[in-house]
């Protein structure tokens, strides 16, 4: 049985409420003295802060006590339009018709429009379903301008009694015209120092590939450019996050047609020194690309391990050029699926495991 909870705006006050309990979940709803809604949810293994009005952003989550969030400059959510504005939180959606760094070209803010976008409703379901115990997060917005886009967003964070959170995303595009959709999941793991990255596909040049381009917001240095050209060369400089200081600024590189489980699953995991991991699941079938972000900066430190999007994050001029652009029909809904979270030793070394067989599988198949 699933229970629906609304969660208008009004439920959200300046004093911590209780708006749910039940099937092994508690959620508390406040709003924040800068006037953000937040929702906590405590679960049997951590606690997870969303934010139900401002993209459904996923802010914060700890699982075991280990928290997975990157660091930053933000204490806590603050109102904004644009992603660069806020930028503290653990997960967000990217996109929807515009995704990445804007170019010289591009008038699209940092990551689009849905980041940040203001929901227009909110609700909560909790109960159990075929897999079990599990609250869900949902809502809508309709983006819509006379002579221009139109279409509805509902996304969605599922969360269960383990350590993994579900991030999904469906846009119906309501416009009689075909609709461009630019999409990322973001998610956005803490820097782990001497931390090893297990991926399904090899680092060779032609399918690790580092970003040349340099954004904006970058300030290239000697050394920087250097490192740079090295892991172009041979990428499996890459896979540990040794000598912390050679990641700022940051290092951005897309890895080519990962391989997939007999699910359709590709895997990936930021294994820590302790043994434990951080870990990204998703569909290639759905994200057509795979970015990795790392910053070990100043003010902010980040091991984006594992971005599923649909594109590269170039801009809109930049990926058009590419042929990176999804088209969505009129009337039709597109739908992505992302699971992330943390894992333990014992699940560690069984996942770093599996994704060394896939690799296997997938040197044998070339």
């Amino acid at each position: 049985m699933i229970v629906h909870v609304p969660l208008p705006r009004s439920r959200f006050t300046d004093a911590e409420t209780e708006v749910a309990r039940g099937a092994g979940f508690t959620a508390t709803a406040w709003r924040n003295a800068l006037g953000v809604e937040m929702l906590a949810v405590d679960t049997p293994r951590g606690r997870v802060v969303m934010l139900p009005y401002m993209g459904q952003m996923l802010w914060d989550a700890t699982f075991d006590g280990v928290r997975l969030t990157m660091d930053s400059a933000f204490a806590e959510p603050r109102p904004a339009q644009s992603i660069v504005e806020t930028y503290g939180c653990l997960a967000f959606h990217s996109g929807l018709l515009r995704n990445g760094c804007p170019g010289p070209e591009d008038d699209h803010p940092l990551h689009g429009e849905m980041a940040c976008a203001t929901m227009d409703a909110a609700w909560l379901e909790i109960g159990e379903d075929a897999d079990g115990a599990l609250l869900r997060l949902g809502g809508h917005v309709d983006y819509i301008r006379g002579f221009g886009p139109h279409y509805r967003a509902r996304p969605s964070i599922v969360l269960r009694h383990d350590t993994r959170i579900e991030m999904g995303m469906e846009v119906e595009n309501r416009s009689a015209l075909p609709m461009d959709l630019m999409y990322m999941c973001h998610v956005n793991f803490a820097f782990v120092a001497d931390g090893r990255i297990h991926q399904a596909a090899p680092y060779t040049p032609e399918r690790t590939r580092v970003r040349h381009e340099i954004p904006a917001h970058v300030q290239p240095t000697a050394s920087y450019r250097a490192f740079l050209d090295r892991l172009a060369d041979d990428p499996r400089e890459s896979a540990t996050l040794v000598q912390p200081d050679r990641w700022n600024p940051e290092q951005v590189l897309y890895i080519d047609s990962p391989a997939c489980d007999a699910r359709g699953d590709s895997h990936a995991l930021l294994e820590r020194p302790q043994g434990d991991g951080f870990v990204m699941t998703w569909k290639p079938e759905e994200f057509g690309h795979l970015v990795r972000w790392i910053l070990n900066g100043e003010d902010a430190s980040v091991a984006a391990f594992a971005l599923p999007s649909t594109c590269e994050p170039e801009g809109y001029t930049a990926e058009q050029a590419k042929g990176n652009l999804r088209s969505v029909a009129p009337g039709a809904t597109a739908r992505f699926t992302t699971r992330f979270g943390y894992a333990g030793q014992a699940e560690t070394a069984a996942l770093g495991r599996a994704i060394a067989t896939l690799n296997e599988e997938d040197a044998s198949d070339g």
